[in-house]
């Protein structure tokens, strides 16, 4: 992982972070992100984590029964309690953002730990898509991007690169990378996976309505 190229695939605007309760981030740059962007968003008990690594907040969302009463006094005003059990804290966060006219957004925490949440969060990417201008998911080995159209995506050569299919009806193509897909549907999630890009860039195309979340490692 080299940090050129992390950044080079981070959006050029970053309205917010918002910081999922997962996995906390080990890589220096990401840790360098979270400890130096402007506005950071928690998602309950990831608040914990960041003010260890001596950040505050800008806010922490969700049912705050994952912090503690010290944590909650240091915290005040910052805390956003919200109890409806029908969304996770991330879903809250990010409606958060909306309401808040925060359109472009790098989400980080949401994979690791438990798998049924590290796939119900890489999921709602999906859903993220058509709430923000701009919306990535980001951890330790990569980045998640959602897409409803035809896409150009940035590249290297040998960078593995992943596809899931939401709307698996949908005929794909792709181009620019190692093993072939002409307009197929990826009616299951393993066939889209372990792909390898040939170069700077590679194509991603929806023939249909479609939605397809892309995976490209650091």
């Amino acid at each position: 992982m080299m940090t050129a190229t992390i950044h080079s695939f981070l959006p050029h605007q970053m309205d917010a972070i918002v910081l999922a309760d997962g996995a906390f981030p080990t890589h220096p740059d990401l840790v360098a992100l979270l400890l130096t962007h402007e506005r950071v968003i928690c998602c309950d008990g990831a608040a914990e984590k960041l003010m260890q690594m001596g950040r505050i907040p800008s806010c922490v969302i969700g049912d705050l029964d994952s912090i503690s009463a010290i944590t909650k006094a240091q915290l005040g005003q910052k805390l956003i309690h919200q109890s409806d059990q029908e969304t996770n804290d991330l879903t809250k966060a990010v409606h958060y953002c909306v309401e808040n006219k925060l359109y472009n957004v790098v989400i980080m925490g949401a994979t690791g730990k438990r798998e049924d949440h590290t796939l119900g969060n890489i999921s709602l990417l999906a859903l993220y898509h058509s709430l923000l201008h701009q919306v990535v998911m980001i951890s330790d080995y990569g980045i998640f991007s959602a897409i409803d159209k035809t896409t150009v995506f940035s590249s290297y050569e040998h960078q593995q690169v992943s596809l899931f299919s939401i709307l698996p009806t949908c005929p794909i193509s792709v181009a620019g990378l190692r093993y072939p897909i002409i307009q197929r549907p990826l009616e299951m999630w393993w066939q889209g996976t372990l792909n390898e890009s040939l170069g700077t860039s590679f194509t991603v195309q929806l023939h249909d309505k479609g939605l397809c979340i892309v995976f490209r490692e650091w």
